[in-house]
This record gives structure tokens, sequence and C-alpha cells, in this order.
């Protein structure tokens, strides 16, 4: 891959940049909203105690053309996402051929571990159960084939699809969503401007509503139920990285055990062997990508699942056409009367057939919930059927092929490209598995759940596509520490099952609270979902917890290590901040410093990093006490995460001022979605925020000469703007509401409404040169610019009190301090020479 197409991000970047954007307003929302009094904000609030006048001549009509909420137009904008589809955050319809197209790509990302298990199904069930007559092999097919059509055709295709966060998937867009109509995030950075963006959609109010809303005040008061939400979801993303650790074991052993009855001398050592070399050549490929590769996915797969049908359908004819029987779920009850206990024992092999079902919600967000669905329906389903019916068929004839029954049921003309495509389709579904990976620890990284670490963006074209050193490394050294240890795909299998059913009902708890707090459903409806599938997978989860000691303590070990990993440093990153707002700086405190702030005002730009969303970060007070002078021009940045899964760039920046005229002190909240990518360029964004602020002082100019002008026509009992600039407003307003500059090439495209624009200036209130403020104020940011830019970073340390309980400090001082002092730093993450950097530390006490 080219060096260019590689962007390097870091996942908690401490700086912006790009290049100047054209387009800066942002689409309002315009559906209809779920109002349950929450939203219910400032700026409406402003507007209440004139309603009593709406009925005076000339003044509802100017009155509706000033409170109507414009759209947001952004201070500016970075280069943060450019890459074709990013900006797919609105449901589009696709054309059929388009679908169809979309649902053949699915076989190479979607299916590829679901597909494979005919490798190592059946081995394992009857590695539990001897075949004594064709009880037992007919009501094993039939487990088969109802737990296939339960699971991920009647649960995920037409259920859980349907739960997305506007086209995204997987544990975290269910937290997400949670999030968005619920206040369960455990940093309480939320804004009303927020829920403006425009894929922050809600819905419409139902006569469920009632109960909705009461699940969504008891979910908001009681801490201890956000905490357990959150910790279903860390659960679930832990066993999806564990996925990733025996997926790839468990598909390459299989495919690569296929040799030992075709190769003599081939024995358990040999499949070890080349078992580890596959894997690290599959890990040691990931730093280049694959999008050079990902055309021959979909071939590939498709070809494997034309292979499993057709040899299922030979199969069936050649041998036994009475397998059919197996529809008559009655032989699921003869099964379980016959061999009790060993049946029981079956289940954790049987449940291997849906493996990678979690795959069809988790990777939504590449494709649509049509084409996941018609290419489930009609390829997926039938070839799999028709592969295990086929594979029973055969042992109807030969009981005794039970180990070896993938290969064995194989025509031996067949069997050398077969294993081939067996091979390559094993590569592929551990592929998948190793990106889904990536992509849960970037989301948990985005919702302060993770440690942050290096992330390399492989292609400018697929926005999916990322790649984690440190992850890909501990991937690949499990992988081969598993291979080695257990040898055996039986052992592996044991270990593997556990692992996905439970992500399979952290889904179902999750998607039960989605009915219920944002669908709304009826209660019934509502109860019947976790009470059907839920009582499926605790029965399945029930029979592999039995074979923990037959190696399901793998993936318990590895969802407890990421577990205590991602809580921990969650629970340390909401303390900081919550330190951090305990500890801001006062705005009467910073009055009276006055506008030398306390020593000296130089010439230059400083921009402070920090986290708060309102308020001056008390690390600005070190700076201060530190610095013999500070910069002429002050800009607190602020890069928070919202629950969307991608804001749209001409939405992702508000800019506002802080203090008084004379301070020269500005707030910018840049606002990323958890799919969202960012590119650091100090250069650009540097000469992207010079002209972003200047079109942010030149709006500002405008709106306080409107607030003047309609004064003059004595209407003075209404509030021209949402920011009250003769108090609070002028001293930092933390209302980030209000448009910020008006470009006017969206006018020309047609984007922009008259009706929906701020109200006309006149000319004499549109020249600058009436405002010699706004001259002074101009030509002081120049002289600034022409200083340079220094960036400040603020080291924040958190210690646990004396009198803290011994566990917490465990937790804070050594855990979590060890993390922190070994995650990627701030300052890596930026391009910027250390020659422009200040850092101060700072330690707080919780």
């Amino acid at each position: 891959m080219e060096e260019e197409d590689r962007i390097e991000e870091g996942s908690s970047a401490r700086l912006l940049s790009g290049r100047t954007y054209s387009g800066s307003t942002g689409g309002g929302v315009g559906e209809s909203r779920w109002v349950d009094g929450s939203e219910v904000d400032s700026e409406s609030l402003a507007w209440s105690f004139n309603d009593e006048n709406e009925g005076k001549e000339g003044y509802g009509s100017l009155r509706r053309r000033l409170v109507k909420k414009p759209k947001r137009v952004d201070s500016f904008d970075v280069e943060a996402m450019e890459i074709a589809g990013a900006h797919g955050h609105h449901p589009k319809d696709l054309s059929t051929w388009r679908t169809l197209a979309l649902a053949f790509q699915t076989l190479g990302v979607v299916y590829g571990d679901m597909g494979t298990s005919p490798l190592y199904v059946f081995s394992d069930v009857f590695s539990k159960v001897k075949i004594e007559s064709e009880v037992d092999i007919l009501g094993a097919l039939s487990l088969v084939m109802y737990t296939i059509a339960l699971v991920p055709l009647a649960k995920y295709v037409f259920v859980v699809l349907k739960a997305n966060d506007n086209g995204e998937g997987g544990t975290f867009a269910l937290y997400s969503l949670i999030c968005r109509y619920a206040k369960v995030n455990m940093l309480p950075n939320r804004q009303p401007a927020d829920e403006q963006i425009s894929s922050f959609k809600l819905k419409l109010p139902t006569p469920e509503l009632e109960r909705a809303l009461s699940i969504k005040e008891a979910l908001e008061r009681k801490s201890s139920l956000k905490t357990l939400l959150l910790l279903f979801v860390l659960i679930g993303t832990s066993m999806v990285i564990g996925d990733g650790i025996l997926t790839p074991a468990i598909s390459v052993m299989s495919a690569v055990s296929g040799l030992q009855g075709a190769v003599k001398g081939f024995d358990t050592n040999a499949v070890v062997v080349v078992s580890i070399v596959i894997l690290v050549a599959l890990f040691s490929i990931q730093q280049f990508g694959t999008s050079k590769v990902g055309f021959m996915f979909a071939p590939a797969l498709a070809l494997w699942f034309f292979s499993l049908g057709s040899i299922g359908i030979y199969n069936i004819v050649k041998y036994d056409v009475s397998v059919l029987k197996a529809f008559n779920p009655a032989y699921i009850y003869f099964f379980f009367k016959k061999n009790s206990r060993d049946a029981w024992s079956a289940l954790g092999g049987c449940v291997l057939c849906i493996t990678g079902a979690e795959a069809m919600f988790a990777d939504l967000g590449h494709f649509s919930v049509r084409a996941i669905q018609i290419a489930f329906t009609f390829v997926v389903f039938p070839c799999l059927l028709f592969a295990y019916m086929g594979q029973a068929a055969y042992l109807m004839k030969y009981p005794d092929s039970s180990a070896r029954i993938f290969y064995d049921s194989v025509p031996d003309s067949l069997f050398w490209p077969v294993l081939v495509v067996a091979t390559i389709a094993a590569m592929i579904a551990s592929q998948a598995m190793i990106s889904a990976t990536f992509s849960c620890v970037k989301q948990s990284m985005a919702l302060g759940c993770f440690p942050r670490l290096k992330i390399i963006h492989t292609s400018r074209k697929l926005m999916g596509q990322i790649y984690i050193p440190v992850i890909n490394w501990f991937l690949m050294v499990m992988c081969v520490i598993v291979v080695s240890i257990f040898r055996s795909t039986t052992d592996i299998a044991n270990a593997y099952g556990i692992a996905e059913v439970g992500v399979m009902l952290v889904t179902t708890t999750l998607v039960t609270l989605v009915m219920l707090l944002i669908w709304q459903t009826n209660l019934f409806m509502a109860l019947c979902f976790p009470l059907v599938f839920g009582s499926i997978e605790l029965i399945y989860f029930s029979a592999v917890l039995s074979k923990v000691l037959e190696g399901g303590w793998l993936p318990l070990v590895f969802a407890t290590f990421f577990l205590t990993v991602m809580y921990i440093w969650n629970y340390g990153s909401v303390l900081k901040y919550q330190s951090e707002v305990r500890e801001k700086i006062s705005m009467d405190f910073m009055l009276e410093l006055g506008s030398t702030l306390g020593t000296v005002r130089v010439p230059g730009i400083a921009l402070l990093y920090n986290e708060l969303v309102q308020g001056i970060p008390s690390i600005f007070g070190q700076f201060l006490l530190s610095l013999p002078a500070i910069h002429s021009t002050v800009v607190f940045v602020c890069i928070k995460y919202v629950p969307v899964p991608v804001v749209p760039q001409e939405e992702r920046f508000l800019f506002r001022r802080v203090c008084p005229k004379d301070y020269h002190m500005f707030r910018c909240i840049a606002r990323y979605g958890y799919k969202d990518i960012r590119k650091e360029d100090h250069h650009a964004f540097e000469q992207l925020l010079v002209q972003s602020l200047e079109n942010f002082l030149r709006k500002e100019a405008q709106e306080l000469a409107l607030e003047s002008h309609l004064n003059e026509i004595d209407i003075d009992s209404v509030s021209v703007s949402s920011r009250d600039y003769g108090t609070q407003g002028m001293y930092g307003s933390e209302d980030l509401r209000t448009p910020l500059m008006h470009d006017s090439k969206l006018d020309e495209e047609g984007t922009s409404t008259a009706e929906e624009a701020s109200p006309p200036l006149p000319s004499s209130v549109m020249s600058s040169d009436e405002d010699p403020s706004l001259e002074y104020e101009l030509s002081a940011l120049r002289e600034a610019i022409d200083s340079g830019f220094t960036y400040f970073l603020a080291h924040g340390d958190v210690r646990a009190k004396k009198n803290s309980f011994f566990l917490k400090k465990l937790v804070i001082n050594y855990f979590y301090a060890f993390l922190r002092r070994n995650c990627r730093a701030g300052a890596a993450n930026m391009s910027v020479p250390h020659m422009n950097i200040l850092q101060v530390g700072m330690t707080y006490m919780v």
C-alpha cells in the first residue's frame, strides 16, 4: 500500500487539523422529536414570557422570524473524514441492483465465520454423543437446523438488524442508541446542541410513552443501573475480542486438519506447526490493510457456499434422502431422551453452527439491512442446511467417520480444490473477526472505555479499514498460544462457544431495552423477545459453561482481563473528568484578574486542550502561575464524542467567546461520533482556525448590530439573541447553539432557505467599517498570528485520597496510573514540533 494511503490517528486526539472546508452549514433535524420536557432549553425559555404579545400586529411575524431555530452554521471544520461514503448517515433507498451487489459483498465480510462452521460442528457434537442409531444423527441434525433458523434467521435477520444506530450495528451501537434517549453516559458532558446533529434522531411519542419515560427516569436517576448497563456493554465487547482470538485459531486449524488423512505422516504436530505459520502470516499482513485483497473475498466465499450446497445435495441424493425427516422437531426430543446428559454436553458443539451470527449485526455499517437479509435468507441459510444434511446423510452410511466428517464427505475428485477453498475461507473468516476486533476497540476508545492506542487507517476509500498494532500483535501471540496448548479443534470449540453465546446474551438484553425505551413496543411483544431467544441462549450458555475445565476457561479469562482494563480506564476517566468540573476556575476570579489575566499578554495564539465543555479548566491557572506571560489570544479546545456513529463535517464544530471582548479568549468544541476518523496536520489546522475565528468575530459583530438595530425600533421586550450580552453571555455563555457564520456558497447551492436564515441586516449594519471594535480585534488577531501558535497540553494525574477505601487506592493509584503511563500520550497524537508544545502537570485528589 502506498504511504499516502495510510493515515495515522490518535484515539483521543488533542489536535484537530485539516484544510479549509467550503461548506459550513449543518442541516437541522427535520424529523419530529420525542419531547418529554428534557429538551426544553434556554433558547425556548427565553421566548416563553413573550407569548402574550404574539397577538400584536406585526409582532408575530417578526417573532416567528427570530424565534425559528436556524440551521447550525459551525465555526470551522477540518479534513476529518475525507473518505468516500463517510457522510452516508442519512438512510438512502438503494436500487434493486445495488442492494443485490451489496448482498453479494456481504458473503466475503459478514458470513465467513458462520460459513466455515461445517468444518467442525458435527465432529464436535459426535465427540460427545456416540452414533448408535439414526435418532442420534437425525436429532443432532434437527437441533442444528432449528438453531440456525431461530437465532440467526428469526432473531438477528428480522429483529436485531432493525435496532441499528443510523445504519451502524454492534454492542457499542446499541449502547450509543440508548445514550441518546437516556442520559446514561458516565461522562456528564451532554449539551442541548448535540441533539441538533442531523444523525441524532429521536422517535415520535406513542401510547407506550409513559412506560418508556419511567424506564428513562430510572436509568438516569440510579447510578447503579448506569454502571450495570455499561458493564453489560463492556462484557459484550470483551467477548468479541475473545472471538478475535479464537476464530483464527479454530478456523485455520480446522481447515489444515484436512491434510491429516490425505498426506502420510501429517500428524497433530504438523497440523499445529502449519496452523501457526498461517496465523503468523495472517497477522503480519494486517499492517498493509485489506483493501487490495478485499475484492477476492466475496467471490471466494461465494464459491465456498456453492461448494457446501452442491456437495450437500450430492451426498443427500447419493447416501440417504431420509435425513429430510430431521425437519420434524420431534427428533430433538428423541435425541435428548436417548442420550440425556451426553445430549446436553453436545449442545456445546451444536452452538458452533451459529458462530458469527453477531457479525451480521456488527458489520452492518458497511452494508444495509436489506442486503444482509437477502444474503442470509437466499444464500447462506439454504447452503448451510444442505451442507449439514449432506454430512448427516454420509454419517447414516458411514457412522465411524464423525471425527473427519467434513473432508470424508467430500468426493475424492474434489478433495484438493475444496481443501484450498476451505483454507481461503478460514483465513477470510479470521480476517473478518480481526477487523471487527479493531473496530470494537476503536469504538470503546471513542467512548472513553479503553486506553488510548495508536490507530492507523489503511485506506482512504473504506472508512472501516483500520489497523491497531498493539491489538494485532496481542491477538497473534494469543492465537499461537491457544493453538500450541490446545492442539485440538474440539478443545478450542469448548472455549469458542462461551464467547459466542455471551455476546448473544448481551445483545438480547440491550435490544430488549431498545424495544421498551425507544421503539416503545407493546409490552407483551417486548417480553416475548427475551423469553424466547434469551431462554434458548441461556440453555446453550449453561451447556457451554459445563466445559469450563475442558477449555471453556479461556474466553472467561480473556473477557475478565479486557473487562477489568476497560472498566478501570472508564472509572478513572470519569473521576478525572468530575475532578476537572469540580475544580474549574470561576468567572468571578477571571473578572478580578482583568484582561491581562494577572500577567503579561504577549502576541501569539495559545491552544489549550481540555475536556470541559463548560467553564475554564483549572489547568489554565497552572499555566498562568508557571509562565511569565500568556498569549494575547487563547482558545480552549475540547474534543468530545457524542452518541452517534458519524457527525457530519458541517456539524462538527462549535466556537464561542469566553469572558468579555478585551480578554480575547474563545472556546471550541469538536464533536465526533464513535465511527469518525481524524487526521492531524497542525499547519492546516492553524490556517483553518484563523479563518474561522475571523468569521466568528464578524458574525458576532453582525448579531450585536442586529440587536442594537431592533432596540432602535422599540421592540425592547424581545430578546433577539440566545445569548444575553449584557450579563452572562458577555462573560462566557455556554449556549453553543447560535450560528457562527454564514456561508454564501450554501445559499447558491440551495441548502439554506430564506425562511430558515437569520433576519436580513440593514446595509449599514453589515459594514464592518461601522464597528471600530471589530477592526481592532481583527488587527490584534493578525498580530497574534504573525507571532505563531503554541499548544498547551495538560497532563492531569489522579490520586485517591488517603482516607479512601483500599480497593479504590489500588485501582486509581496503581492500575489506572499504570494504564495512563503506558497508553498513547496526547503529544504523540500530533505532528506539532516539540518547541511549540507546553505541558503542565496537575494532580487531582479523588
